[in-house]
């Protein structure tokens, strides 16, 4: 049975993270475009599943007490990834739209040349990523925002797996129920004991 104050609850945690989520990615794209030959977009990019493993473990700690489900871990991580995606598409398109005018199309032709002994070496058809990429440029910027989305979100579901798996805590719920059963016998032995004391000394 689907818990509707939860599941509210968790996508209201994910829009605000998917926001997140989306300035790191626009910090990267930023990064890409204005400096290609920069290592810093790549590593904004390949930071992605470490920042949302840490807006998993926040939602966690702040929201569910430090206990969170392998399910609801994931459903976060799916939803967090999908409004980012969102999001990420209506700014590439407003980017590809009025301020791209063909850069970053250049640009990414001109790193497959680049890196073309590299390709070849590791057995990659350097003609099949030329024709990919110059299909992307026949593409309208709608289009193209569109591509990228779904890949995003194709990604993003894949990842969320071993988020949702590494962040997932049930252990501090069980040690607390535990523990409350272990204070509750302690208080359940001191009344024990004073009864038994009470009835030695009305004897």
């Amino acid at each position: 049975m689907i818990n509707v104050t939860a599941l509210i609850q968790l996508k209201a945690f994910a829009r605000q993270d998917g926001f997140l989520l989306f300035l790191l990615w626009i910090a990267s794209f930023a990064v890409i475009v204005t400096n290609p030959m920069s290592s810093w977009g790549s590593l904004l990019a390949m930071a992605t599943p470490f920042y949302v493993g840490y807006l998993l473990a926040r939602f966690r700690n702040y929201a569910l007490d430090g206990a969170i489900s392998f399910r609801r871990g994931l459903a976060f991580s799916l939803y967090t990834f999908f409004y980012a995606s969102l999001l990420f598409a209506v700014a590439q398109y407003v980017y590809f739209r009025f301020l791209d005018n063909g850069a970053l199309m250049t640009m990414l032709i001109a790193s497959v040349k680049t890196l073309e002994p590299f390709y070849k070496a590791q057995g990659i058809s350097v003609n099949e990523l030329q024709n990919s990429l110059s299909m992307i440029g026949q593409l309208s910027p709608i289009e193209v925002a569109f591509v990228f989305m779904m890949q995003n979100i194709l990604i993003g579901a894949v990842l969320s797996f071993p988020i949702a798996w590494i962040g997932k805590r049930t252990i501090i719920r069980k040690n607390l129920h535990h523990g409350e059963q272990f204070n509750n016998n302690m208080n359940n032995n001191d009344i024990n004991h004073d009864d038994a004391g009470n009835d030695r000394n009305n004897l």
